[in-house]
């Protein structure tokens, strides 16, 4: 994939962390630790960490799933339609007899092609999908409204109630515009029902387009280029889908007098500023067990022991819930050296310090190949899934190239 399209921050998040649970009734944590700068010992790295409260998988609730697949002929391609179909059979073995799913198609106009139905017919649900074929022009609108509508007719209270568009984004007729389709969105998200979008394919995978519709409809984006990554999202990691926060944002207030600047890595490359606030709205919803790491690289100065260098103010609102609830961090100093820096932070630096080298960022600094592996090795005593050992592995075997 091109520079432009890595994104640090989605690369850090792939990936699950050790936070501790909640407290206190909040269903959200936060920590923080700094740490030096491995590929600019002039500099700090600061990890903001964020956790939504773990709910049992025996104790998630039922789920209402609404399939929104793009049929045009762009999605005419195994790594397309043809991962999706075998993807969408994976998650069917995987439901409850209680979990409903449906699918809408479009193309040109939308078509149910299959009423919600009961996760105990899983041979019906499976003939449906075998149904489905590409061909045609894309109009995402008319699609969008028919999926809302049956995930609404069929809502579960305090559910996990969920369209799950399909697509290349590749949205040729009707509102094609990233605007138009966000404000779309937007009226949708009231309906108390969550998007997830998944972007498949490259070439000219729309991937902005689509990460901006779901963060507008309480919701998150998944790209998916091969069925491991369909199990992470839909098998193994389904415990996101039961969303504990809504509405999240968090921001960072910086002391002046200790902090000279600082840029949040990833967020479109941003530069080093010296404002003493730095604001930005997370995805939309945190979901149960879902971890959220941002890594700043901050200038220090006037540092002296037992000081606090900023304060994370965060929002979010209950899903049960109107009134939204506050929670604040004290970023404590002093940094420790990065040798003794927990295996979260160490880990993260390993996959931000990839993410610089793949975009030749000018603030790569004297990253490298060798650096990643180093940063990362003794870093995964936590490794549910082994998705830490699977990135080391392809770091190995990456040429540069």
């Amino acid at each position: 994939r091109s520079k432009a399209s890595v994104r640090i921050e989605e690369y850090i998040n792939y990936f699950t962390f050790d936070y501790a649970e909640p407290t206190d009734g909040e269903n959200v944590s936060l920590e923080s630790e700094i740490a030096t700068c491995p590929w600019n010992t002039e500099h700090h790295l600061l990890r903001l960490g964020m956790k939504g409260k773990t709910i049992p998988t025996a104790e998630l609730p039922n789920s209402n799933y609404v399939f929104l697949i793009d049929v045009s002929g762009s999605m005419d391609s195994p790594d397309k339609l043809g991962i999706l179909k075998t993807g969408f059979k994976v998650l069917v073995d995987n439901l409850r007899d209680q979990d409903r799913m449906a699918i809408v198609t479009y193309a040109g106009q939308a078509a149910v092609l299959l009423e919600s139905t009961y996760g105990d017919e899983k041979n019906k649900i499976k003939a449906a999908i075998d149904k489905l074929g590409a061909g045609g022009s894309t109009a995402g609108a008319a699609g969008i409204n028919t999926a809302y509508e049956i995930a609404e007719q069929y809502f579960i209270a305090n559910g996990n109630n969920r369209v799950i568009l399909g697509t290349d984004g590749d949205f040729n007729v009707g509102p094609a515009s990233t605007d138009e389709l966000v404000e779309l969105i937007e009226q949708k998200r009231e309906s108390g029902v969550y998007l997830t979008v998944l972007g498949v394919g490259g070439g000219n995978l729309n991937d902005n387009m689509m990460e901006q519709i779901a963060n507008k409809g309480n919701g998150n984006y998944e790209y998916i280029d091969k069925l491991g990554q369909f199990m992470k999202v839909f098998v193994k990691e389904k415990a996101k889908f039961c969303s504990v926060a809504k509405n999240a944002k968090i921001q960072v207030r910086f002391n002046e007098l200790k902090v000279d600047s600082f840029r949040l890595i990833g967020y479109e490359e941003r530069e080093f500023k010296k404002e003493a606030i730095d604001g930005y709205s997370l995805a939309a919803e945190i979901g149960a067990t879902q971890t959220i790491t941002a890594i700043y690289e901050i200038v220090l100065h006037n540092l002296s022991a037992d000081e606090k260098i900023g304060i994370v103010d965060f929002t979010y609102t209950k899903p049960d819930e109107k009134q939204s609830r506050q929670l604040g961090l004290d970023i404590q100093a002093m940094p420790v050296d990065f040798k003794n820096a927990s295996e979260n932070t160490r880990f993260a630096a390993s996959v931000t310090a990839f993410g610089l080298l793949l975009k030749n960022s000018k603030y790569k600094g004297t990253a490298s190949k060798e650096m990643v592996l180093k940063l990362g090795q003794d870093a995964y005593t936590f490794d549910p899934n082994g998705y830490r050992r699977e990135f080391m592995s392809l770091v190995n075997m990456w040429t540069g190239e």
